[in-house]
This record gives structure tokens, C-alpha cells and sequence, in this order.
């Protein structure tokens, strides 16, 4: 894994060298260079990179490490870099929208010093950058439509889940009864599971040359569980995590989230207690997240959770043990598993 983690990582310079080279060519003036190398090392950097190293790591599986060559090594990586930027490019307007303090145990980009708005643009040109590399690396190669059809595809899907999101819980407007456990669900599996879980396998399916719509498909049907799985745990740990290990400060009740706790929180909440919830959640005084955290203590959503994790970790091994396409390899959702399973952060 160290040995992934580090060829993973020397791909970043030469991205960003090829960045910074493309913007000398077209003779921007120095101060813009030097603000999209810092808006590049700030949002890019610094995540876990869980979705990157995963399409290197899904092509050793397919194909086999001792079959691959070293472009195939560096091509690979340089698909989950593509995801990682594509990750800085909903974070950064994601935390604009949310209004949030802290990503990744740093300010929220916007937050930083003579930044401002001007992330919105910085959020565009990171996007942008994924098909500048595409371009310059894939051009040449059978599925390099395939890829630019993915990534068109999948930043739609996340869009569609933070529409949802945000309508379905704007910070300026409280209504609990708007919020169920089916959108939720949708918000998660848009807003999450597509680029988060599907992405990376489905990048390394394409490099693999594995051509069939049916692999596809079965894939498809136990990552954007996993995806699920994976959100409900965010949900979680936005509530319960230690911020330094998650590197951020949880705000999701203050920001009026249509989240896993506070669905569970309505289904179970009897009258006193859904008024609490009702003139408590969505407000930023300290007092409001603490009566909204005492009805989530008296209802039990701990607990809940729990039992929610134990059961889909049950439930998705099902999926991957009846896994039969021959084009595809059961290692590859295993590793998942045991890398989101019960985690901390």
C-alpha cells in the first residue's frame, strides 16, 4: 500500500507541471499562474485519495500487476487524480453553498485571505483541468470517449444530488417535513455513491478493455450500495467524529442537512420530541445543536447506526458473493469493504 501510495503521489507534479506549463503558453500574467498553482495545492491536496488510488488499484486486480506496463501504472493514477480534482471541484463549491469553516483540517478555500468568490471560478477552472489532461494523455487511446462520457456523466449525476440536497434543505427555510428517508436516499447515491464508488471502478474497467454493458451494470449494482453505506457513515461521523481526526467541523445540523441522523430522528421522534427537532434544527446558536443532539441521545440514533452499519456490511458481502460476471474480480469490492468498514474518518 506504501508503495501505491507513493507512485500515486509522484503523478501529482508532473499534472501540476503540465498545468502550469500550458498557462505560461498562453502568456497569463504571472499573479494569475501563481493564484491557480495555490487554489490547485490547496483544494487538490490533502485528502485521504481513497477514490484516486482505487483505479490503479482496481486495474491490478482486473489485469494482474505483472501485466501491466508503466504507462498503464501512470495512466491509471493519473485517472484518479482526475477524480481528485474533480472532488476539489464539488468541495469547493459545496463548502461556498454550505457556508462552511474548515475542509481537510484547513479555512474552506473561499475562507481564505482575498479569496472570497472568486473560489467560484477557481472551482471551475479545477474542473476544467480533468479534460485538459484527458486530452493530452487518453486522445490516442479506443476509450477515450468512454472516459469523457463518465466524467460528463457522473458530475451530472452529483449535480442532480446537490440540487436535492439543497432544496430539499436550504439553510434559510426549516421544514422537517420535506425531508424522508427516499430522498435521502437519492441524495446520497447522486451526491455520493456515482464518483465516489462507481467512478474509479467503472475509469479502470475502460482501461482494462472490458467492454460489456453487463459488467457494467453488475458492478454498478454493489458499488452505489457501497456508496450509500458510505454517505450514511459521513452522516454519522458529522455528528459523533472527532474533528481532528475528520478533519473538519461537523455542521450538518446547523446547516439544516437532510441527513441519515436526523431521518432516523423523525421516524422514531414522538410529539415532544419532533417539537424539539422542529424549533431546534436548522440553527446555529450552540443551545439549538444541543437540544437536537439530546433528542438523537434519547431516540437512540447511536445505536441505530450501528445496527444500520452491521446490516449493510451483511447485506453488500451477500451482493459481492453472488458477484458471477467473469470479466469481473470479487477483490475489487472486498477492498472496499475493509477500507470504509467501521471507519473513523
Amino acid at each position: 500500500m506504501a508503495d501505491a501510495v507513493k507512485e500515486f503521489n509522484d503523478v501529482f507534479p508532473v499534472l501540476a507541471q503540465e498545468l502550469l506549463d500550458h498557462l505560461r503558453s498562453l502568456n497569463i500574467p504571472k499573479n494569475a499562474i501563481e493564484w491557480f498553482d495555490r487554489s490547485m495545492r490547496h483544494n487538490v491536496l490533502g485528502g485521504k485519495m481513497n477514490r484516486g488510488l482505487t483505479v490503479a488499484a482496481t486495474l491490478r486486480i482486473l489485469k494482474g500487476d505483472k501485466d501491466l506496463s508503466e504507462e498503464e501504472i501512470f495512466k491509471a493514477n493519473l485517472l484518479g487524480w482526475c477524480i481528485e480534482w474533480l472532488q476539489a471541484f464539488f468541495l469547493v463549491s459545496d463548502d461556498i453553498m454550505d457556508n462552511s469553516k474548515t475542509r481537510r483540517g484547513l479555512p474552506c478555500w473561499y475562507r481564505v485571505d482575498g479569496v472570497g468568490m472568486v473560489a467560484i471560478n477557481d472551482a471551475f477552472i479545477l474542473e476544467s483541468a480533468i479534460y485538459f489532461f484527458l486530452k493530452k494523455h487518453f486522445k490516442k487511446d479506443s476509450y477515450y470517449v468512454d472516459l469523457l462520457e463518465l466524467f460528463h456523466e457522473t458530475t451530472y449525476q452529483t449535480e442532480l444530488g446537490q440540487l436535492l440536497d439543497l432544496i430539499t434543505a436550504p439553510e434559510d427555510n426549516v421544514d422537517l417535513t420535506k425531508f424522508s428517508v427516499e430522498k435521502h436516499k437519492f441524495i446520497v447515491i447522486y451526491k455520493t455513491a456515482y464518483y465516489s464508488f462507481y467512478l474509479p471502478v467503472a475509469l479502470a474497467m475502460h482501461m482494462a478493455g472490458i467492454k460489456d454493458e453487463a459488467a457494467f451494470k453488475q458492478a454498478e449494482t454493489i458499488l452505489i450500495p457501497l456508496g450509500e453505506y458510505f454517505q450514511v457513515q459521513d452522516d454519522y461521523l458529522d455528528c459523533y467524529g472527532d474533528p481532528k481526526t475528520i478533519g473538519k467541523i461537523g455542521t450538518d445540523i446547523e446547516d439544516n442537512k437532510c441527513s441519515w441522523l436526523i431521518n432516523q430522528a423523525i421516524a422514531k421522534a414522538n410529539a415532544e420530541q419532533r417539537k424539539v427537532l422542529d424549533e431546534n434544527y436548522g440553527k446555529r446558536d450552540e443551545k439549538n445543536v444541543a437540544a437536537v443532539k439530546e433528542i438523537f441521545k434519547q431516540l437512540d440514533v447511536e445505536g441505530l447506526f450501528k445496527a444500520y452499519e452491521e446490516d449493510s456490511y451483511n447485506r453488500l458481502m451477500g451482493l459481492i458473493e453472488k458477484l458471477d460476471h467473469p470479466l469481473l474480480h470479487k477483490d475489487v469490492f472486498i477492498t472496499f469493504m475493509k477500507r470504509i468498514y467501521k471507519r473513523t474518518k
